[in-house]
């Protein structure tokens, strides 16, 4: 029975020894995987070894107080050794463990494509070696919007192969799990070299619709509209391919100097009832454009006096779904300033201004709204009798009541003015 624990125990002994030996084998492999300078390192684990044997034996051979005083003398000459050997290594070690909280320490950097030669070699001129690295990178990040971009512009600006491009900005919109903004930007781009290099207006036009129809309801979506109702016309594209000539005729020098010079004429203003004819004509085409239904608020307001008309024109962009809120602020405050310039009642701008409060909530826009509804009274002008305008001829088509159809063509929502 005693042989058996004593068998036993040596195996016991022996697995620990092992997996102390295993542990010890893998620490140190680990430690020289890390390093930088593995031959440096391997140099100080051998004189390591050395300075420990040699304290080693110094100390098992010393039997007498002399030779154990040398024992001492030893151990602390290999002692220094060793503090000059592993101190510089020890020290970097401790002050590593704080620094990586700041800089992440020894994590590996999170892979990503490095499109920096393919950038070098296009501003070399030379794009197909730029193509061909930033192939390179995709091979290994085939889903890298960055990449694929990247090709799209080579070929569009660099190459003037428009075709080429649209069929890449295909092929990222067929890529599953594309973020909305880049779906928006890629489209977008294809407009602008549409326009750019084509001159097709109704490619461009194309190009955003698909931003709409892919992304309905969406912030990208409403921006699309607004570009699609300021595309550059089609007779200003025409005159850029081929510019017109203007012939200059001679006129008439030094006309202030005659003596019947009476002063140049002022321009004459332009017609508030012609600019309110046109806005609602073209917000009939597009009525999504916001710069035109503010322009036609504000003829509302300032011309006609009617703020019934222009809070409608306002409260109709406020009524589109998903719009930014830097924009709701906007046209609340412009309401507010509205209200205060033409009625001069400082409890209706206020309820206009409260609406910004309960829309944004804990927010700067909120704040900047309860500060200025404490200062409307400083806002009250004296209040001057204006006679209101009446209205034109056109006046059947002011937009007095709205029409909102039923959602669908995409999500689209359309404001009509009667």
């Amino acid at each position: 029975m005693s042989d058996m624990i004593s068998a036993l125990s040596f195996l016991w002994n022996w697995l620990l020894l092992a997996l102390s030996a295993a542990l010890c084998g893998w620490v140190l492999y680990r430690w020289l995987r890390k390093s930088d300078e593995p031959g440096t390192l391997v140099t100080r684990w051998l004189v390591t070894v050395v300075l420990g044997a040699i304290v080693t034996s110094v100390a098992v051979k010393a039997k007498d107080e002399i030779s154990q005083i040398f024992a001492i003398l030893v151990g602390l000459v290999c002692g220094v050794g060793l503090a000059i050997l592993w101190g510089p290594s020890f020290c970097g070690w401790v002050a590593r463990q704080f620094t990586g909280l700041y800089d992440g320490g020894d994590l590996a950097p999170d892979p990503r494509p490095l499109y920096s030669i393919a950038e070098a070699k296009r501003k070399q001129g030379k794009y197909a070696e730029a193509i061909e690295e930033v192939q390179k990178q995709l091979e290994e990040f085939p889903n890298d919007f960055t990449g694929w971009m990247m090709l799209a512009e080579i070929q569009a600006e660099n190459l003037k192969d428009l075709a080429g491009a649209q069929d890449l900005v295909e092929r990222i919109l067929a890529q599953e799990g594309q973020a909305p903004k880049n779906i928006a930007f890629a489209l977008g781009r294809l407009a602008d070299w549409h326009l750019k290099l084509a001159r097709d207006r109704d490619s461009a036009r194309l190009a955003l619709e698909k931003i709409v129809e892919l992304l309905p309801d969406s912030e990208e979506a409403q921006l699309a509209r607004q570009r699609i109702a300021h595309l550059t016309p089609l007779e200003m594209l025409q005159e850029e391919r081929e510019p017109r000539r203007i012939a200059l005729q001679h006129h008439e020098e030094n006309l202030g100097l005659r003596p019947d010079y009476q002063g140049l004429k002022p321009l004459p203003e332009p017609d508030p009832a012609s600019i309110a004819s046109t806005l609602i004509a073209h917000l009939q085409q597009h009525p999504h454009d916001y710069e035109a239904r503010e322009n036609l608020a504000l003829i509302y307001a300032d011309h006609y006096r009617r703020i019934d008309l222009a809070g409608d024109q306002l409260e109709q962009l406020l009524e589109v779904p998903h719009q930014p809120a830097k924009q709701v602020v906007h046209w609340l405050n412009m309401l507010a300033d509205l209200q205060i310039r033409v009625t001069g009642d400082a409890n209706l701008a206020r309820q206009t201004l409260q609406r910004i409060v309960g829309r944004f909530p804990k927010t700067a826009a909120a704040e900047n709204a309860r500060h200025r509804m404490a200062q409307l009274n400083l806002e009250l002008r004296p209040k001057q009798t204006t006679q209101t305008v009446k209205l034109g001829a056109y006046e059947d088509k002011l937009g007095l009541n709205r029409n909102h159809p039923s959602e669908g063509g995409g999500g689209q929502s359309a404001f009509q003015s009667r």
